[in-house]
């Protein structure tokens, strides 16, 4: 029980310092900061954008299939584009791009922390006049929250097109009224709700893999454990957000 209040003190301090992060990087923003900022977002956007292309598409066959299978059973085959459009874009886009970030980027995030926290290289950090938030924490942070809706409008291009090339190729739909369709049932609040759930899930992530790594104590083998905690807990809270936005949207839509 003192250890859970502990972590939850050195959450509170994260968050503390987050919350001003913005401000010391407008008033006192030196160029590694920027450079940092830059590197994160390379890594994140474009270092995730083969897996985060590969998942959807696989994704948007496989909707459309199996919407077909059933579909066609009540002859309203044409209905696959509104099925595979929706699902997509309001669920399974934003969903499956953060869970594929928290598994990549979050992990690398933890790693990095608690390998300097265990080698004292934050201490360093303190030495040399540098917060370590600031350096180590807000860069990431804010590439997430840039980064990750960015792959969530790519994933929902490749999954929407993937079904329906599958879907004009395999189930003999034609690729005008697929897509016609398609734009015609989707609303500007299904790509709007994604988005936001996408930011949502970026500032999560990068929350707990960075205080996970803070937490790292016990030596190398620690490295590991918080690695595997933060992954979990992030895929955890994903689905858990998913749920509250998801219940909000159908509340007030």
């Amino acid at each position: 029980m003192q250890d859970l209040g502990k972590d939850i003190a050195v959450l509170g301090w994260l968050v503390n310092r987050l919350v001003h992060c913005p401000l010391r990087c407008v008033f006192r923003q030196k160029r590694f900061y920027t450079w940092e900022l830059w590197r994160h977002m390379a890594s994140v956007g474009a270092g995730s954008l083969g897996i985060v292309s590969v998942i959807a598409a696989c994704t948007g066959m496989i909707l459309a299939l199996q919407a077909a299978q059933q579909l066609e059973k009540v002859g309203a085959l044409s209905f696959v584009a509104n099925l595979v459009g929706v699902v997509i874009i309001a669920e399974l886009g934003p969903l499956l791009t953060a869970i594929i970030l928290a598994g990549r980027s979050g992990a690398a995030f933890t790693a990095e922390i608690a390998t300097m926290r265990i080698s004292e290289e934050i201490d360093a950090l303190y030495v040399m006049g540098v917060e370590p938030v600031q350096y180590l924490v807000f860069p990431k942070m804010a590439s997430m929250a840039v980064m990750l809706p960015v792959l969530t409008l790519w994933a929902d291009f490749v999954g929407v097109f993937s079904g329906g090339a599958f879907s004009v190729f395999f189930l003999g739909l034609d690729a005008r009224a697929y897509f016609e369709q398609s734009a015609s049932f989707l609303q500007t609040s299904d790509l709007l709700a994604g988005l936001v759930k996408s930011l949502g899930f970026g500032i999560t992530i990068t929350l707990i893999s960075c205080w996970q790594g803070f937490l790292a104590r016990e030596g190398a083998t620690d490295v590991g454990v918080r690695t595997t905690r933060a992954v979990v807990q992030s895929i955890f809270l994903i689905i858990l957000l998913d749920l509250f936005f998801t219940a909000l949207n159908y509340l007030f839509r």
